[in-house]
């Protein structure tokens, strides 16, 4: 049996949460966490940061836009992640090119039912050559802004009707969703953005100028049993929920790559079965990841790749917690975590001030590292000011507190 005190210490030797597991190799935690979410901006440099000695805005930013060793790209559950290079190509094959599939679908709908008022109006041949134009002007004059392309090619304006909320419809350029489903197909990649680090206007470059065999070059089988085992060195132990969900697949995908990775059937101290990678089989990388971490805190932003790594998480976060810091679609907003568990949460005020609301008490011990970790924070943050993408309940209080 693997109890939750032993889940929590993997948590912070894998995840590089301790002070002793910390470093100032990009690559390295990224590949620990697998891949980290970027939907919202600031997370993924502050998650990166989070487990650095040294914590530095510009070193992600140099293995992302100098080094090229790190991708921006779609993939599991439709999540945009910032991963090394090899695991890029494993995530699209293993989940994105079901994606990209379903943009496409989605888009060939909105076509024709925006543009295609006459029998001869062909969707897919439409798609196909403003695929090309688009892909061909970023090959020549990359990196380019959405905007941009609108200008240079007006004919790929023309207006699409989206649903919106209360069953209207809202106005969307079509060359927006072009260059969008360019990036889910892995044709093109999100570059630096307009202005500072927490911007989301991405210019675009061709992808083979960070990944010159292109991201869709494995069987979408074999990828699913690498990301399974992957997950498992990382993330494990955890239950077919949980993987099932981190993944996006299907029971069925989640079953096959379970067996093909040979991963290890074991008992949560919660009774339910879960699985370790096959290398945990034989204790000794076990006992390691389970040895005592010492004490720790960390402050995580808004889905973290740890907080967000599981669905079912009672065992790192109790249910008076989870009702303050957890949106109504299961996302996880800024959190304090002390020695495995989410004891709080904390917001930026317009001041630059932190301020934490915690859910449970803290030692004298507990709250001096978690003032060590809101120091740090603040010193890397700087001048720079952001609101959560997807802010949980308890963020308008510390902001009106």
């Amino acid at each position: 049996m693997i109890t939750d005190s032993e889940r929590r210490a993997r948590l912070a030797h894998r995840h590089r949460l301790t002070p002793a597991r910390r470093t100032d190799d990009v690559d390295e935690i990224t590949n620990d966490l697998i891949a980290v979410h970027s939907s919202d901006p600031a997370t993924v440099f502050l998650s990166v940061a989070a487990r650095m000695v040294n914590p530095a805005i510009d070193a992600l930013e140099r293995a992302l836009y100098e080094r090229r060793s790190q991708v921006r790209h779609h993939a599991m559950r439709r999540t945009l992640w910032v991963m090394a290079r090899d695991v890029a190509a494993m995530a699209h094959a293993s989940s994105g090119r079901k994606v990209a599939a379903t943009e496409r679908r989605t888009l060939l709908k909105r076509l024709d039912e925006s543009l295609g008022d006459t029998d001869t109006f062909d969707a897919e041949q439409w798609l196909d050559d403003a695929l090309e134009q688009m892909t061909s002007l970023v090959a020549s004059q990359g990196p380019v802004m959405t905007r941009e392309l609108g200008e240079q090619l007006p004919h790929l304006r023309q207006t699409l009707a989206y649903p919106a909320a209360r069953g209207e419809t809202v106005d969307i350029a079509a060359h927006t969703k072009v260059i969008q489903l360019a990036g889910f197909e892995g044709r093109v990649v999100r570059t630096r953005p307009q202005g500072t680090w927490i911007g989301s206007q991405y210019a675009w470059s061709p992808m083979a100028d960070w990944i010159p065999e292109g991201v869709d070059q494995l069987d979408t089988h074999d990828a699913q049993t690498q990301l399974i085992d992957r997950w498992l060195k990382s993330f494990g132990p955890g239950t077919d929920v949980d993987l099932a969900w981190w993944t996006g697949w299907t029971k069925t995908d989640v079953k096959r790559a379970l067996a093909a990775a040979e991963a290890e059937r074991v008992e949560l101290e919660s009774g339910e079965p879960a699985w370790v990678c096959a290398e945990d089989r034989n204790n000794s990388e076990d006992q390691t990841a389970a040895s005592d971490p010492g004490p720790w805190a960390a402050l995580l932003p808004g889905l973290d790749s740890t907080s967000m790594g599981w669905k079912e998480r009672g065992w790192y976060l109790d249910d008076a917690a989870a009702t303050r810091v957890i949106d109504r679609n299961g996302n996880i907003g800024p959190t304090v975590w002390v020695d495995g568990e989410i004891v709080g949460g904390w917001v930026q005020r317009p001041d630059g001030s932190l301020p934490i609301e915690l859910h449970r008490p803290v030692s004298e011990a507990q709250r001096a590292l978690i003032d060590d970790e809101i120091d740090r924070l603040r010193e890397l943050i700087g001048d720079i000011r952001f609101r959560v993408r997807f802010p949980s309940p308890n963020q308008r209080d510390l902001l009106a507190d």
